[in-house]
């Protein structure tokens, strides 16, 4: 792996700190992962100096031939992988590309189209109908929850929200939800009551390729996911659809939502893709799923309530609140052993935001490292507790010892961290 040594001495220094933090750190936030030392080094390529706005075959520059072969490998690679008919890999994020597929299912009609998506305080993500993002602001939002004992998708409630309300779009996927979606039963919703039915896959995806969780593409109308989550690419989005929507999704994204697209970040998502089609792709994501849970138990175990009272993918949504403690106290106290979590909301939390009663954790990143069962029970363990000695630094720095330890057993980038101790 090739590392070039900058030469804006305050941006190295930065680089060198996130080397050492990422290598020194556990990092558990559920929507991060650790992309290949393949796919980090096609991003650092000379493709990110082209301009290519249009698709392969239809640009509006010259120069593009290559850019053409990484562009439509991504775009063939895609559909083997997913099993779509169609796929738009130009999105630079899920956030944008959310509005393009929502913009080609309604026509680019806002005014009295309606969107069914799931609330963000229960799980869904901010795209999906927030009052402060665009969803909210240009689209009227029909929501969706979780129930309030169980804290799971009421199937029979969607079904009658969505009969009532006559939804353009009924929008499935989460960001905080531990638990296997039905999409069988949510296109057959959409499809009773006359709505285009999209997906939005970001944090499943991986999981979805390696057969760990229920398939969306079969299913779904459009496919949004991103691609650098459970599917360890490069930091982007892509849209998968149904070839009768293939065209609209093509405009809604160019021109209708972007120009030039990345091209290094496109060639980055083929290797991703082709790396994904691997059969030790499949075993990593089985993997995952068995680290979330023992993770989980072990909180349970702890004193964490665990929502849901466990997990059926990659994440865990944990109330911190039997320990005395909030979703921002955690985060910090956990940040000082070099755990890394993020404070969350949990369904029905009586706290705000920025202080919820909550944390969300992931296993998809540690899984990349190689860590197993044995080193979820411990990471567990010392989470619980480095939060049940929060005032003692010496058991504090005891655990971030132990922490720094164990990574350096499970390396990030062996290559990378050999080059950087080479030009540091």
């Amino acid at each position: 792996m090739v590392v070039f040594k900058i030469s804006d001495d305050k941006i190295w220094e930065a680089i060198k700190n996130d080397i050492l933090r990422q290598s020194t750190t556990i990092n558990l936030i559920a929507s991060e992962n650790y992309a290949s030392e393949e796919v980090i080094k096609t991003v650092g390529t000379v493709l990110m100096n082209k301009y290519s706005e249009g698709y392969p075959k239809k640009r509006y520059y010259g120069g593009n031939q290559f850019i053409d072969v990484c562009e439509q490998l991504a775009i063939d690679r895609a559909n083997k992988l997913f099993g779509s008919e169609h796929a738009n890999v130009q999105p630079n994020a899920g956030s944008p590309a959310n509005m393009a597929a929502f913009f080609a299912l309604t026509d680019w009609l806002r005014k009295g189209k309606k969107i069914m998506g799931m609330k963000i305080d229960q799980g869904g993500h901010l795209t999906h109908g927030s009052p402060v993002n665009f969803s909210g602001i240009l689209f009227d939002i029909v929501p969706y929850g979780v129930d309030k004992e169980t804290h799971l998708i009421d199937m029979d409630d969607v079904r009658r929200i969505a009969e009532r309300e006559k939804p353009n779009i009924l929008l499935a996927g989460a960001t905080s939800y531990p638990r296997e979606i039905d999409f069988e039963e949510f296109g057959e919703i959409a499809k009773d009551v006359g709505a285009s039915f999209m997906t939005d896959i970001s944090h499943i995806a991986g999981l979805i390729v390696a057969g760990v969780h229920k398939d969306a593409v079969k299913y779904s109308d459009v496919v949004m996911t991103t691609t650098h989550k459970t599917l360890r690419g490069p930091r982007g989005a892509i849209l998968l659809c149904k070839n009768k929507y293939a065209e609209a999704v093509d405009k809604a994204v160019f021109p209708g939502m972007q120009g030039g697209p990345l091209d290094n970040i496109i060639a980055a998502k083929a290797v991703c893709f082709g790396e994904a089609m691997k059969p030790e792709f499949k075993e990593y994501g089985k993997k995952i799923v068995k680290n979330a849970k023992t993770l989980a138990e072990t909180l349970i175990n702890g004193g964490m309530r665990i929502i849901t009272n466990g997990t059926d993918n990659h994440l865990i949504l944990a109330d911190v609140t039997p320990l005395g403690l909030t979703g921002k106290e955690v985060e910090i106290f956990l940040d000082g052993v070099g755990i890394t979590v993020n404070k969350n909301v949990i369904p029905y939390d009586t706290r705000t935001p920025w202080n919820p009663s909550g944390i969300r954790i992931g296993t998809a990143a540690l899984t990349t490292r190689g860590m197993g069962k044995t080193e979820m029970k411990l990471i567990g363990e010392w989470m619980i507790t480095a939060l049940k000695n929060h005032n003692n630094q010496d058991v504090l720095e005891e655990i971030k010892g132990d922490v720094k330890e164990l990574c350096l057993h499970f390396p990030v980038y062996k290559n990378l961290m050999r080059e950087y101790n080479d030009i540091k």
